[in-house]
């Protein structure tokens, strides 16, 4: 089975942190419409016509969008794929958006998982990154929804920020805790380039936090929401019992999915493809039956990285049987060695068929990760 994976590039305006493709500009959003809906026919084959299993509209912004062209889009969904084994369909929303006559509407289409950037509950931490919502209002959507009929509900949270105070990540924390999604993503803030934010750090006008401070914060994420039964079934991402991301959970294991629109990427297990990052340029190449994307046809030594860099991330970790089968006896002696001395410090444990990250090397996971990749 497979995912598709909608790249809905409008914003209202720039969060500070973002370097995801996005524009403010949304005059072009019903031609955007008309070439998804085209890129979806033509690409089918990508993933040899198998049968989806879950949707996903990212951006951006896709709560800029309305019932006409979400239409649009699951019609063109529903005529060209299988959908008989879908059981996921995500919007991901920003709380500003989520009144009532919005939700409604939602309720009258496939959608029955939303994710909303709430990224904290402290309303200068908001205005720091510049979210167009307050805390009040992120509150007030979520429960609006919940008394609406979406039980699965995800929330993003931001946690790192320049000079954050423990109590405040923890006021977060215990706002969510309140509200009670059945999910919940929790990501350290990064400084990407060409954002407002890494601008303002190399220009001193801000500090990022210490590594102490970090490690602090991402304990007490992971301590408080194990403390009410959350699941971390990925480093940065946290459920009930029932209510992991199926779509995401897709690519950590490795399964094909398809990305549409501007700047969205693909994978087919033989294959990985972008598409150019340029609303207009999609656009224009779209209409004129142009190639819109890049293609690179995978190694077994990219195949067996994207492996690892995926699954040692997940709270089941990675397969010794899948490494032996997928890629042969000399990548599983490779992987081993490579995670010896991590085993001895304790940073990484074979549990069963699997090796997995330790609390202590969760700390430490993107070094002991880079170890165990295979350089040519």
């Amino acid at each position: 089975m497979a995912g598709i994976y909608i790249h809905i590039p409008f914003c209202k305006s720039r969060c500070s942190y973002c370097d995801f493709y996005s524009t403010i500009n949304t005059s072009l959003k019903d031609s955007l419409i008309k070439c998804i809906c085209i890129e979806l026919k033509r690409e089918k084959e990508y993933i040899n016509n198998d049968p989806i299993k879950t949707i996903y509209f990212g951006g951006g912004t896709p709560s800029l969008l309305n019932k006409k062209d979400f239409d649009q889009i699951f019609d063109t969904i529903k005529e060209n794929y299988n959908l008989n084994n879908c059981t996921e369909v995500t919007l991901e929303a920003n709380p500003d958006d989520l009144n009532l006559d919005y939700i409604l509407m939602l309720k009258q289409l496939p959608f029955n998982r939303i994710s909303i950037g709430v990224q904290s509950f402290i309303n200068s931490e908001l205005e720091l990154i510049n979210r167009r919502h307050s805390a009040e209002q992120a509150s007030d959507a979520i429960k609006l929804c919940q008394s609406n009929g979406f039980e699965n509900i995800s929330i993003d949270l931001i946690y790192g920020y320049p000079s954050q105070l423990i109590n405040n990540l923890s006021t977060s924390i215990d706002k969510i805790l309140e509200i009670k999604p059945k999910h919940i993503s929790a990501y350290h803030l990064t400084y990407e380039r060409n954002t407002i934010l890494y601008r303002k750090l190399m220009n001193k006008e801000i500090k990022a936090i210490d590594e102490d401070t970090s490690n602090e914060m991402f304990n007490l994420v992971v301590e408080k929401l194990k403390e009410h039964k959350y699941i971390q079934y990925e480093i940065s991402n946290f459920s009930k019992s029932g209510f992991e991301s199926k779509h995401n959970s897709s690519y950590w294991s490795g399964e094909k999915y398809l990305g549409i629109g501007p700047s969205a990427h693909s994978y087919n297990k033989v294959t990985r493809k972008w598409n150019i990052s340029d609303i207009n340029n999609y656009i224009n190449r779209i209409k004129s039956e142009q190639q819109i994307y890049e293609i690179e046809i995978l190694s077994r030594n990219e195949k067996y990285n994207d492996y690892i860099i995926t699954s040692l991330r997940t709270l089941k970790g990675t397969s010794i049987k899948f490494i032996t089968t997928e890629f042969g006896k000399d990548y599983l002696s490779h992987c081993l060695q490579s995670a010896d001395k991590h085993i001895n410090s304790n940073k990484l444990e074979v549990y069963g068929e699997y090796l997995r990250l330790t609390k202590k090397g969760i700390l430490l996971s993107d070094g002991i990760i880079a170890e165990l990749l295979f350089v040519d």
